[in-house]
């Protein structure tokens, strides 16, 4: 990670919180910036950009869900929330409304720092930042009319560009690159996240699957491009 340009904004409207993912982060050489609320939030993202967003969903004003919404309309930066709201259905809801990742209140230290260098090696490969992107990648990944060209890391549906975020990015060059081999919710977590699979990994592969096709699927109910094989996982034909 090259820790002089990593830039994460930190959304949470609780001073505390705010200043102990900044004192952790500043130690890792990331430069921090923090928003006491939504509005703020947005407000940093028309004049800078930034690696990750790290975001609180009960805040006061524009709560978590419809500040992750305004800021998918801006840009595709990972959204990595971050809150005491742990069921199932919240974290679903989170997914949905554009976020990477969701790490419950109280966070262990170690668990939020490995979440944010993951979160920002996948984007910083995605966007080309990396020394390892494009390297083996002269070849365009291609299943019908759908294109993914590692070089570039650009994705075209009949020649009309499609604007991933890095997750769904890697998620679909993971499944292109290995076609017609089939991929567990396990096997495609631990994959992308680089972590161990727990328990609920597999709702947050059904969410990022779903948002996924909903851009790339012609008919997202019955999709051509990535399809489910009922109790095993999914793959491309």
């Amino acid at each position: 990670m090259e820790q002089q340009t990593t830039q994460v904004l930190v959304v949470d409207d609780n001073p505390e919180i705010r200043d102990i993912i900044h004192v952790l982060l500043e130690g890792e050489g990331i430069r921090v910036t923090e928003a006491a609320d939504g509005s703020s939030a947005l407000h940093f993202l028309e004049k800078d950009s930034f690696d990750l967003i790290i975001l609180d969903i009960m805040m006061p004003g524009l709560n978590g869900y419809e500040t992750c919404q305004k800021i998918r309309q801006l840009t595709n930066v990972p959204i990595l929330f971050l809150s005491a709201r742990t069921s199932d259905s919240d974290k679903l809801m989170g997914f949905s409304s554009g976020g990477d990742d969701y790490l419950a209140k109280p966070f262990s230290y170690t668990e939020l720092l490995g979440r944010t260098r993951a979160l920002i090696r996948r984007y910083r490969i995605y966007q080309g930042k990396s020394p390892t992107a494009g390297q083996s990648a002269s070849n365009l990944l291609t299943c019908g009319d759908l294109c993914l060209d590692p070089r570039s890391e650009k994705v075209t549906l009949k020649g009309q560009p499609v604007t991933l975020t890095s997750t769904e990015y890697q998620i679909l060059k993971l499944l292109l690159s290995n076609r017609r081999q089939i991929f567990s919710p396990q096997r495609l977590y631990e994959a992308i996240w680089e972590e161990p699979y727990y328990y609920g990994a597999g709702n947050t592969i059904t969410v990022h699957i779903r948002n996924l096709r909903q851009k790339i699927e012609p008919d997202p109910s019955n999709p051509v491009y990535i399809k489910t094989i009922w109790g095993r996982g999914y793959h491309c034909d």
